[in-house]
């Protein structure tokens, strides 16, 4: 019994937000062919206009700073590779090996600290910020709807009391209704009337500290790398006055515009001859008179070497881009429209039935939306990866979501 009357209220719940659609679904377009006033509030308008440009911003600020860290992130893999390679080539009998060395490391810790502050001092700040605007967004939905629902019981009170017949019991179930619609309506609008001034006005601290940090760390590491810069520079030149006699010299090639001696231009080298390359000589010892300079071959293509046919044929597609790239476009395993994949960082509870409920490391498989002119600033529209592998079909399974909640994976 006791779940026969569970199932009861649940459908009960159902069939009353069925019956809500319907009734703000007439009301709306009574009031789009303008046989029923609605309630405007211009000034709130307008705060939702700002929130609507704050949120663009914010969120292009989160994109342009990810973008930052990632180039962060490669040029300290890079200048690792080359402090790598300085120290295969530096010889161990070489004086201030250990030194180069150790600032080896110290630019490996220095390009890591700076990265993981930037992290901590500005992206989990943006992420902190962000994070506020989802809820509300839903709130001022909300908002918009508890508004029709009002405008919608004032119209049902003010037809039942200039009936001509008056049922007394309808207009007072009518106007208590109205009562409560108002009082549901004003209680979400007067909590966005104070808040959304309020986040708006914040911006500006929050762009002052966010960039203020972000230059402050760039100042003091560039500092600090100066400082390593001018130290390995230091073993450097000890390095070449020890050694100062085995110098080396380089020969430049002559330019295709420059005349050669006697006022001739070379020719360029035969097909499978030495190439006319610059001299590199290194005078450890005296190179004897008259001794050839071995030249460097140029490389043959894929159509003048040995490899098989089948290779080169390949190596040829690829080069004229007729080799498929390997979008979602031309997979069976991807929805159509397959664009690319994101990962929840945060969860998110779904306030609507149009959107995605998503658990952190959740992976959305993202698609475009049917009609471009419903999608908002900052929502996606997509499908979990573990439904759709599951079920195959949009229909049950896409929603949109914030993107903010998600970061690009693929």
């Amino acid at each position: 019994m006791a779940e026969m009357g569970s199932k009861g209220v649940t459908a009960g719940k159902i069939a009353s937000n069925v019956q809500k659609k319907l009734t703000r679904a007439q009301e709306k377009v009574l009031q789009k062919l303008g046989k029923a006033d609605e309630t405007k509030d211009e000034q709130f308008e307008q705060c939702v206009q700002n929130f609507n440009k704050q949120l663009t911003e914010g969120t292009r600020l989160q994109k342009d700073l990810r973008t930052y860290l990632a180039s962060v992130k490669a040029m300290h893999e890079a200048s690792k590779k080359l402090n790598e390679c300085l120290q295969e080539v530096y010889e161990p009998d070489w004086p201030g090996r250990d030194e180069a060395s150790k600032i080896a490391e110290n630019n490996d810790l220095l390009w890591m600290d700076y990265h993981q502050k930037l992290v901590d001092q500005a992206l989990l700040t943006m992420d902190t910020y962000l994070g506020q605007f989802p809820d509300i967004k839903s709130r001022i939905a909300k908002r918009g709807r508890k508004l029709v629902d009002y405008d919608s019981a004032r119209h049902h009170y003010e037809s039942l009391q200039t009936a001509k017949k008056k049922d007394e019991a309808k207009i007072a179930k009518a106007e208590e209704e109205l009562i409560k619609a108002q009082k549901v309506f004003e209680e979400m609008n007067v909590d966005l009337q104070e808040e959304l001034p309020s986040l708006w006005n914040s911006r500006v601290g929050f762009y002052v500290n966010t960039f203020q940090s972000i230059a402050g760390l760039e100042e003091n590491f560039h500092k600090e790398m100066s400082k390593l810069n001018q130290n390995l520079n230091d073993v450097l030149i000890s390095l070449e006055k020890q050694h100062g006699s085995n110098t080396f010299t380089v020969k430049a090639q002559p330019s295709d515009n420059a005349p050669a001696k006697g006022n001739k231009s070379p020719s360029p080298p035969p097909d499978g001859s030495p190439a006319a390359t610059p001299e590199i000589r290194v005078n450890h010892e005296p190179e004897p008179a008259g001794a050839a300079t071995p030249g460097a071959a140029l490389p043959k293509s894929p159509s003048q070497s040995s490899l098989p046919a089948v290779v080169v044929e390949t190596f040829s597609a690829t080069v004229n881009g007729t080799v498929e790239s390997g979008s979602g476009a031309g997979r069976l395993d991807l929805p159509p429209g397959f664009m690319f994949k994101v990962q929840a960082q945060h969860d998110y509870t779904a306030t609507d039935t149009d959107e995605l409920q998503l658990k952190a490391g959740d992976v959305v498989l993202v698609i475009p939306f049917q009609n471009p002119e419903e999608q908002d600033e900052g929502w996606l529209m997509g499908v979990k990866e573990t439904d759709w592998n599951q079920h195959k079909e949009l229909e049950k399974c896409r929603g949109v979501f914030p993107e903010n909640f998600t970061e690009r994976v693929q």
